[in-house]
């Protein structure tokens, strides 16, 4: 007899038939294409046949008191289950067709302890993750297991004291990248690692079949499609990847190689933003890169949209370009229509219901998310024209412009968007934002012109994290407003809003503040998400891969421009922290590896077999004494961002490791 079920979750088949190419991911500025990764995806593939059981187990081995079930499935109508009781066992045996490193993971709820997920490489134990108590369906992940052509792979599910219920498994290619973090501080090594092998967990390939349309509502989808180069980056219960999660997990995703996923899902959503919607980008697409899912797309007139999506994707081209120096950022023609669209007739499209003089803000027409909002925060209610995390996001995206168009060689066009970024912002600080602070800052305008205060989620963090506002009193009593909202009742109700509050406080230098939230969205990671078809909070993807991000640009203060063979760092590290070491960080096509010691003292190595980086080491603070690998050097002083820092700018050569220290 089978045991008693829990009750049908409202969850859905989010995972297709899994099947990813054994080759690694294009490194940066290697040449391949997303056409050339899908052709070297049409090789020999490690395939799961049935990875959601919807076919009875296609494959599987089901001992006594195990089998295929329905009533408790995490994705579809079906999934395996084992009764309760030792020795109970169901497995898969695949042979792989060729060299690769893989991470196995699936959903598996518990009743009870001592359940186990195993995988097996010719007949002998990879790893065995023990299954706690958790009815509710979480996700397990087994990493970086090699196989060579020819193994056999065995992937099991054993019993426990009561019945152990799994879905929807997925196999992905080992992350290209493998930094490492240590520390004085266990924590943060346990976080990064967590959170590397988790973000690593949702990658797809180019060649992957699988549905697409699904939602809560299609949950079998509308048919299936190859999928591109890609991750998930949204909610587990639909087939697609959204551009605000996108956007936050870029940086992450680059840490750990994935700059081919990258690519492709921002070149997905330049190629959505068309004269027919006024060169909004679509929401979401599902995980073949080309198709518009359904949930959030009706019409080129009804379909999701929201005005800082826009200009963070604009803003995120910029930051993998500074990351990789991938050249197809600046000189492939539909990126770079798509960011002068987007910071050009976008913004003069939208912009009729509010004056703002000289300067243009790009504005939602307030009637809702699917006749495109003003701000992230949906919540916030209707009549919203413009929010702060709109024109926050678009000051960046000016910035970005400038960037982008250095790295194409139009020093003129980068000056000129210099302009409208400082024209924006001094109309923000003199007019925009009114004149109060803390609770009586305005933070958007309704569709008539009048002015909101108070708490707007979104609209109100992402004005100090996007760094518009000018430093000085009035950003640091917003920010110890925004810090009480949050940690009092009217704070952000779901995990991935929280996930921007630590780049909040880093971007403003509250170094231990930010570390303080990377420790509590940490320690919450294994709570139940708000959205019940979601699992723990830890298993929404914008947790792991934010996580890994704060960690490297946030922590460790690196900030690349691959282009130019250049890098910046400085010391975030929280009080306590006595030591952090990052080592192996992408960073165009090599690695480099950075240790801090506190605040006055940093080491950085440059990994690459040939060609220098010019290294600028920040400490913040003025300070008497700067050595560079213990030579006294002329101390020079920058002011960044209303923060004052001593510098000295090594060049590092191959192979080579350099030391600046401060002192007095």
């Amino acid at each position: 007899m089978k045991p008693s079920r829990l009750m049908l979750l409202t969850a859905v088949a989010l995972l297709a038939p899994m099947a990813p190419a054994l080759s690694a991911a294009a490194a940066p500025g290697d040449g391949a294409t997303p056409a050339a990764n899908t052709a070297s995806a049409a090789r020999a593939q490690l395939t799961l046949d049935d990875p959601g059981f919807e076919n009875g187990g296609t494959g599987w081995t089901f001992g006594a008191g195990t089998g295929v079930g329905t009533g408790n499935s995490h994705g579809g109508a079906r999934f395996l289950y084992l009764d309760s009781g030792a020795g109970k066992s169901a497995k898969l045996t695949l042979v792989a067709p060729r060299n690769g490193s893989y991470d196995f993971s699936a959903w598996v709820g518990s009743a009870g302890t001592g359940g186990t997920y195993t995988v097996r490489r010719n007949d002998e134990t990879v790893e065995t993750i023990t299954l706690p108590e958790r009815r509710a369906y979480a996700r397990y992940t087994i990493s970086r297991v090699e196989l060579k052509t020819g193994d056999r792979l065995e992937i099991a599910f054993g019993s426990g004291s009561s019945w152990v219920n799994a879905d929807d498994l997925m196999i992905s290619p080992a992350a290209p990248a493998d930094p490492k973090v240590t520390s004085s501080d266990p924590e943060v090594v346990e976080m990064f690692g967590w959170a590397k092998k988790k973000a690593n967990s949702w990658v797809q390939l180019p060649g992957t079949t699988g549905p697409v349309n699904v939602d809560e509502y299609q949950t079998g989808g509308t048919g299936t499609a190859p999928y591109a180069a890609g991750y998930w980056a949204g909610y587990a219960n639909r087939s697609a990847y959204y551009s605000r999660d996108m956007t936050h997990q870029l940086a992450g995703a680059h840490i750990i190689g994935l700059d081919a996923e990258n690519e492709t899902m921002l070149r997905s959503y330049a190629s959505s933003a068309t004269a027919a919607h006024k060169y909004f980008p679509v929401w979401s697409l599902n995980f073949d890169a080309k198709t518009y899912l359904s949930i959030d797309y009706k019409s080129p007139d009804n379909f999701v949209r929201e005005v800082p999506a826009v200009f963070e994707l604009v803003e995120k081209a910029a930051q993998a370009y500074l990351w990789t120096g991938d050249r197809r950022y600046v000189d492939d023609p539909a990126l770079w229509d798509f960011y002068r669209h987007s910071t050009e007739e976008f913004i003069d499209l939208h912009n009729s219901a509010k004056p703002n003089g000289k300067v243009k803000v790009a504005e939602g027409t307030g009637n809702g998310i699917f006749s495109g909002a003003a701000s992230y925060n949906e919540q916030d209610g209707d009549g919203l024209a413009e929010a702060g995390d709109g024109i926050a996001s678009q000051y960046q995206a000016y910035l970005a412009m400038a960037t982008l168009a250095r790295g194409k060689g139009d020093t003129a066009l980068a000056k000129a968007y210099d302009r409208r970024a400082a024209d924006l912002k001094a109309y923000y600080n003199d007019d925009w934002s009114g004149g109060g602070s803390g609770a009586d800052m305005v933070r958007a305008y309704t569709t008539s012109g009048t002015p909101v205060t108070g708490w707007g989620k979104e609209n109100s963090v992402f004005v100090p994290m996007k760094q518009i506002i000018d430093p000085g009193p009035r950003n640091d009593a917003y920010l110890d407003y925004i810090e009480a909202q949050e940690l009092g009742p009217q704070g952000s109700p779901n995990i991935e809003s929280t996930t921007y509050l630590p780049d909040m406080f880093f971007k403003n230098n509250r170094n231990d503040t930010a570390w303080t939230w990377m420790k509590k969205i940490y320690g919450q990671r294994e709570l139940q998400h708000v959205n019940s078809s979601q699992g723990p909070n830890g298993d929404y993807p914008e947790v792991s891969f934010t996580l890994v991000s704060q960690t490297v640009e946030g922590l460790m203060g690196i900030a690349p421009d691959a282009a130019n063979h250049k890098v910046t760092t400085q010391s975030r590290l929280p009080s306590g922290m006595k030591w952090l070491q990052t080592a192996d960080v992408p960073i165009g096509t090599s690695t480099i590896t950075v240790r801090h010691d506190g605040a006055t003292k940093t080491t950085l190595t440059n990994n690459a077999r040939k060609g220098a980086y010019h290294w600028e080491a920040r400490f913040q603070g003025v300070h008497k004494k700067i050595t560079v690998n213990g030579v006294p050097q002329r101390a020079r002083t920058r002011t960044v961002d209303g923060v004052t820092y001593t510098y000295a700018t090594p060049t590092v050569r191959a192979g080579a490791t350099a030391v600046v220290r401060v002192a007095g």
